[in-house]
């Protein structure tokens, strides 16, 4: 079945999408389309929760099931958990940067503290631009408490943006070499880095000597997926023509970008765990730990110039076993996360410039068993 022409088929309320996977052919059902696509072993089916929105790029969920999303140009999107009701919360496009693929990107909640959410956005400095991770203040309206770290090298391509809680209280942030390869390698910039700093911007006191203060990885491109299994911390960086990774992040490690790209020969520089030619452009990850039985402690990410939803089966540090799910349905895939009901929930991205939207797009999915 043609991808636009069964978006032009299915309702419009907000959670009234389904596709099913796991059967051949499409579908109809109740005056709804559904999709259907075969897969060896797992049959699920894939909802939209809300719709319309522009660019989704940042995903959090606050204690009460409440799912907030950032768009690229500045907005701030409170979701109900079953998608019947959707509110603008904050509106910062008149201090937004959204230029490229800057903008407004990452956002997390305080795990100590939810009434605090934190973003990555990009922002017009007195010497161009830049991206900070400001703290607001959620109960104002997304109010600005504070920038906790400022001054990130920032430019229309390759502006990281992910932000995370490590399980042990840590805030991590991957920034990109904002087209300037060599960053990457210098000690002193804050771009193609992971930092790791406190809740409140300092330097982790666990940091590396390595790299700067607040430095927890370096030598990247542009990262843009963070997720732990068992304490430890693995990531999704986009190549350039070739050698999209997946990486396992340890402090004060190089992993070697402009220098390297893919797995080398090279003892200084950490080689990924997997990496893909022709490139996937891989923008998020999490791992799952859902009612799908056998997709149990399986990483996904989405992609976007590949266009469909990865699961790798990653035994110890090993990539085992790797599926597309979601090949070509609904276009660019960016955020893929992980709800407190344990369902896996797709961000798209065809509004940004380089998808080819179909009607309702940009939309937030959610998987569940058939």
């Amino acid at each position: 079945m043609e991808r636009r022409a069964y978006l032009r088929s299915v309702t419009t309320g907000l959670a009234g999408v389904t596709g099913m996977t796991g059967f051949a052919g499409c579908l109809r059902t109740g005056g709804t389309e559904q999709t259907a696509t075969t897969t060896e072993a797992v049959q699920f089916r894939t909802e939209t929760v809300t719709m319309e929105l522009e660019i989704p790029w940042g995903a959090a969920f606050d204690p009460e099931g409440v799912l907030y999303l950032t768009e690229r140009p500045g907005r701030v999107q409170r979701v109900t958990p079953e998608g019947e009701d959707r509110e603008e919360v904050a509106d910062f496009t008149d201090r937004i940067a959204h230029e490229g693929e800057g903008g407004l990107l990452g956002l997390a909640f305080h795990p100590g503290d939810p009434d605090f959410a934190y973003t990555y956005g990009t922002y017009d400095a007195d010497d161009g631009l830049v991206n900070r991770v400001v703290r607001h203040r959620v109960d104002e309206g997304f109010a600005t408490d504070g920038v906790v770290v400022d001054d990130i090298p920032a430019g229309s391509i390759h502006d990281g943006g992910r932000i995370a809680f490590g399980p042990e209280g840590a805030l991590y942030v991957t920034t990109g070499d904002a087209g300037e390869g060599e960053r990457a390698q210098d000690r002193d910039s804050l771009a193609g880095k992971v930092l790791r700093v406190t809740p409140d911007g300092d330097p982790h006191p666990d940091n590396p000597g390595e790299g700067g203060p607040r430095v927890f990885t370096y030598g990247h491109r542009n990262p843009q997926g963070l997720a732990w299994r068992d304490g430890t911390l693995f990531s999704t960086e986009h190549g350039p023509d070739h050698d999209d990774e997946i990486n396992v992040l340890r402090a004060g490690n190089n992993y070697g970008w402009p220098d390297v790209m893919g797995p080398s020969d090279d003892e200084t520089f950490t080689d990924p765990i997997e990496s893909y030619t022709p490139t996937i452009a891989p923008a998020s990850a999490t791992f799952y730990d859902g009612p799908i039985d056998d997709w149990q402690g399986d990483f996904f990410f989405g992609n976007l110039a590949g266009r469909h939803l990865r699961r790798v089966r990653i035994d110890g540090e090993e990539v085992v076993e790797q599926e597309r799910l979601l090949d070509e349905e609904y276009g660019r895939l960016r955020s893929v996360f992980t709800g407190p009901d344990g369902h896996l929930y797709v961000a798209t991205s065809n509004q940004d410039g380089r998808g080819t939207p179909a009607p309702q797009d940009d939309r937030i999915l959610r998987i569940q068993p058939a």
